[in-house]
């Protein structure tokens, strides 16, 4: 079973999309209970949602009892649920950055202790952390976020170190530009911001949710068993263009 967090829309619903399809039994959550419940009826009867906001963290230890006690054990952990604040560095707040800071990665690294400290035991699981190309190199007006993501990198590498001898893979999933509600927003009244995205992505355009769907079946999968501690890039070359 996999737990996707944010899953009712955007990437995370995809990302569930492409694991029911693949025979997965999905769990996805979100702070919106009418989103969840729509993304449910369209992934079918092997979804399921929780209502729940990551950025409790006391609320998670809890989040993760109450999801194996009534659906069994969480094999597959997607950590998806995340936000971005655009704004000029000098004017950010500590109050907004450290909000960031709290959903993208406090919160992140909380739910998969809880998931690991039931997966080490079971010597058995996956955990996949949503990176970005802010964590690759530098975009004007995303600090916080790139701060945040920039240590989910380093949390990758570090929990991989601790939890393969214990059969747990650890591994990221770094979009590149992806077609979503969320990008639209950032790109539509910024067309420069647009151009100069897709000017660096060898393959010409941007991609679609599923990409980063199709990446996540294949890191939780058999397929690669050998993969740990590994950042994949699913950018169209956006992280190696120029």
């Amino acid at each position: 079973m996999a737990l996707i967090t944010g899953g009712g829309t955007g990437i995370g619903f995809d990302i569930a999309r492409c694991l029911v399809q693949a025979g997965a039994r999905v769990v996805i959550t979100g702070r919106r209970e009418e989103p969840l419940r729509e993304a449910v009826e369209k992934l079918g009867p092997n979804a399921h949602y929780f209502v729940n906001d990551v950025a409790d963290l006391a609320g998670l230890d809890g989040l993760v009892e109450q999801i194996e006690t009534t659906l069994g054990p969480i094999d597959i952990l997607v950590n998806n649920a995340g936000i971005n604040l655009k704004k000029p560095a000098l004017e950010v707040t500590d109050e907004e950055f450290n909000r960031i800071i709290q959903t993208n990665l406090n919160a992140v690294f909380a739910l998969t202790r809880a998931c690991a400290r039931r997966m080490v035991p079971r010597r058995s699981g996956s955990i996949l952390m949503i990176s970005s190309m802010a964590a690759y190199y530098g975009i004007d007006r995303v600090a916080a976020y790139a701060a945040s993501k920039s240590g989910v990198e380093g949390m990758v590498k570090v929990l991989a170190s601790e939890f393969s001898p214990h059969n747990v893979r650890v591994n990221a999933i770094a979009p590149g530009f992806i077609e979503t509600e969320m990008s639209k927003k950032a790109m539509g009244g910024d067309p420069d911001r647009r151009d100069r995205a897709m000017r660096r992505t060898p393959m010409g355009h941007f991609g679609k949710p599923e990409d980063i769907g199709y990446a996540a079946v294949f890191l939780s999968s058999e397929a690669a068993r050998y993969i740990t501690g590994a950042s994949l890039p699913v950018d169209g070359g956006n992280s190696i263009g120029f």
